[in-house]
């Protein structure tokens, strides 16, 4: 069985992959440092597939340890590398720490895969290098736009340096694969996204609203010129986004496409208002959210959609949940941890 690392994988979308990777046959090795997820993922991964993948908790930030895992693990077939800090609010307050955690790490690892004879990386990164795209819906060929923020920056440097790889080393290839807004749980409602603290994003702070424990939903501005007033993303279930990088694993060991660089968007292709996304769970949970109206915030863009038709065409994957199935499952894995808890 092709053996890949996922680095990162008892976080959100890293957890989602593996299971994707495990249920297609994929040997999996697990880098993660626990600092934004818990041991207990892996009970649920195991518990999900019958599978338990290897685990090892390095610090990518720990160069030699790094190093160490790749000379005794040389014959990974590819890397599907998660693992980063990833709140844009944080990065500002903290922006030597976002720098460090997500470029050092990158460095690392790309300076230890050289010990593998396959060198096949897929690098998570985002939309928000698009900052506000000048048309929708957004393509890859969209400019890079200068980021909002230090985390939005360490996604544009992380892409460049993987380029300048890319264009020195045949034996390199990359696919890098720009999220929209993942957003659900796996059917089984044993993982899912679960925030440390205040979380950073709509959904979970939707579904801890609805289950008590936040207080109040803030919608932050209605003044946006889109139909009501509220800003609009591309919303796409987090099972549709972990099979996008299995299909993008078996392109580069199929070596289906000469160029040793690419770029794909993963999103629904279809744009979804705040306002939009509390219907849609009010409708499937029967539950009404307590929310109000609230100033904008800084650094929001008014709308952003993808363009999957690179995606659709080139790699044959297409998103088929729906927003309704992504919020039922965000809700069904609210619920269920929230019972254990």
């Amino acid at each position: 069985m092709p053996k890949v690392l996922v680095t990162g994988g008892l976080g959100y979308i890293g957890s989602h992959t593996v299971v994707e990777l495990l249920e297609q046959g994929f040997e999996v090795s697990i880098i993660d440092d626990l600092s934004n997820s818990s041991l207990d993922i892996l009970d649920r991964i195991e518990s999900i597939t019958e599978i338990r993948p290897a685990f090892d908790e390095i610090d990518l930030k720990d160069k030699a340890k790094v190093l160490a895992f790749f000379k005794s693990n040389n014959d990974l077939t590819g890397v599907i590398h998660f693992a980063a800090s990833k709140a844009v609010g944080e990065s500002v307050d903290k922006p030597l720490h976002y720098y460090e955690n997500n470029i050092n790490t990158l460095i690392h690892i790309l300076n230890a895969l050289k010990n593998c004879r396959q060198q096949n990386f897929i690098f998570s990164s985002s939309c928000t290098v698009y900052g506000q795209a000048d048309t929708l819906p957004i393509s890859e060929t969209a400019p890079v736009k200068a980021a909002e923020s230090p985390y939005g920056n360490t996604k544009q440097v992380g892409e460049e340096i993987l380029k300048d790889l890319s264009q020195i080393d045949e034996n390199f290839k990359t696919i890098l694969l720009r999220y929209f807004n993942p957003i659900g749980a796996h059917k089984s409602a044993k993982i899912g996204e679960l925030p440390i603290g205040v979380p950073q994003n709509l959904v979970p702070f939707i579904t801890q609203t609805a289950i008590g424990i936040r207080d109040q939903l803030s919608v932050f501005g209605n003044d946006y010129p889109t139909p009501d007033g509220t800003c609009i993303r591309d919303y796409i279930h987090v099972v549709d986004l972990a099979k996008a990088h299995v299909v993008a694993l078996n392109r580069l060991l199929n070596k289906a496409n000469n160029s040793n660089y690419e770029i794909f968007n993963l999103g629904t292709g279809k744009g979804s208002s705040v306002l939009e996304v509390v219907k849609s769970f009010e409708r499937v949970s029967g539950q009404s959210l307590n929310y109000r109206i609230a100033p904008r915030r800084q650094g929001d863009i008014i709308s952003a959609y993808a363009d999957t038709t690179k995606a659709n065409n080139e790699l044959g994957w297409r998103a088929k949940y729906s927003l309704d199935d992504a919020l039922k499952s965000a809700w069904l894995w609210e619920q269920e941890i929230r019972k254990n808890s």
